[in-house]
This record gives C-alpha cells, sequence and structure tokens, in this order.
C-alpha cells in the first residue's frame, strides 16, 4: 500500500513544485554526512549522485538522481555496480528539460557516485527504439513517469550511463 501512495503522490502538480526544491538539498546534505554512503530519496528509488561540468560554465555540477540501473549480462555479487545505469530527465513533470540534461549533452563524461563509490561515466542520449525500450522499462520501474510524461510537450529525455575507462 504505501508504494503505491508514494506513487500518487509524487504524480501530482503539488510535488512538481515543492520536491525540485527540497529533495535534492536534503539529499546533498544526507549524501555529504554520510561520505557518500546514503541518500535519501533512494529509499524509495534507487539513485546516483551525478558530477558533470556545466554546459555553459563549464563548472562541475553535483546534482542527487533518482537511476533505473541496468544489469552487465555477467553474473555478479548483489553488492557489485551494475552495468549501466539510466537518467530519465522528467523534472517531475516540469515543463523544461532539468539543467543536468543539457550539462550531459554538451560533456557526455561524467561521474556518479554510486553507494559511495565515485564511477567515472559516460552518457549517451537514447533515440529511437533503444529509447523506447528504455522508457517502457522505466513506466515498469516507476510508473509516475507517465503522469510526468502527459503534463510536458517536451519527450522526457532518457540517458544510458556506461562505465569509462580512464586508464592513464
Amino acid at each position: 500500500m504505501m508504494p503505491r501512495l508514494v506513487q500518487k503522490v509524487s504524480s501530482s502538480r503539488a510535488f512538481a513544485r515543492t520536491a525540485p526544491h527540497v529533495i535534492p538539498a536534503l539529499d546533498r546534505a544526507v549524501h555529504r554526512l554520510t561520505r557518500g554512503k546514503v541518500l535519501l530519496s533512494a529509499q524509495m528509488l534507487p539513485g546516483v549522485i551525478l558530477t558533470a561540468r556545466g554546459a555553459k560554465s563549464g563548472l562541475p555540477r553535483r546534482t542527487p538522481l533518482a537511476c533505473m540501473p541496468e544489469a552487465s549480462g555477467a553474473p555478479q555479487p548483489p553488492e557489485a555496480a551494475p552495468g549501466s545505469w539510466i537518467l530519465i530527465g522528467s523534472n517531475f513533470g516540469r515543463d523544461a528539460h532539468p539543467a543536468w540534461t543539457a550539462n550531459l549533452l554538451a560533456h557526455p563524461d561524467a561521474e556518479i557516485n554510486w553507494k559511495g563509490e565515485d564511477i567515472p561515466v559516460r552518457a549517451e542520449l537514447l533515440a529511437g527504439r533503444e529509447r523506447a525500450e528504455a522508457w517502457q522499462a522505466a513506466l515498469v520501474f516507476w510508473p509516475p513517469y507517465a503522469a510526468y510524461q502527459a503534463r510536458v510537450d517536451r519527450e522526457i529525455r532518457l540517458f544510458r550511463l556506461v562505465r569509462r575507462d580512464v586508464r592513464c
């Protein structure tokens, strides 16, 4: 019962107006206090802290985000990081694309913090069939995304983050 209530509340316009101001601030504070081990919003959905360079400024921007982990295909221990992550630029169903999506379009090499581990990643904007498949998976993963999309005229951006090889 509780997940359905949370989904219903998170689909509301009131939530869309207040959550973008409250949730990221709380997530950043708790993440900093726990040295990267806890994200409050990850109690509902898996989450990462994305560090990407600003599209215009080039400065590092840290953004707590819900994510949809994807399996790598190879068997891994449960504590292992996924093979990739899908980020959904829903912006809680608000009209504009979230700023972090413009940052990834301009600078696709980024870093995420996943459960306290810093992981260099490369972001790819999904399109066509690949986007359609990821979107369907996202709707199963978190049904309120359908309400967010219904409220806006823009197509919600989806990115796949894949580990980057950073050998020197």
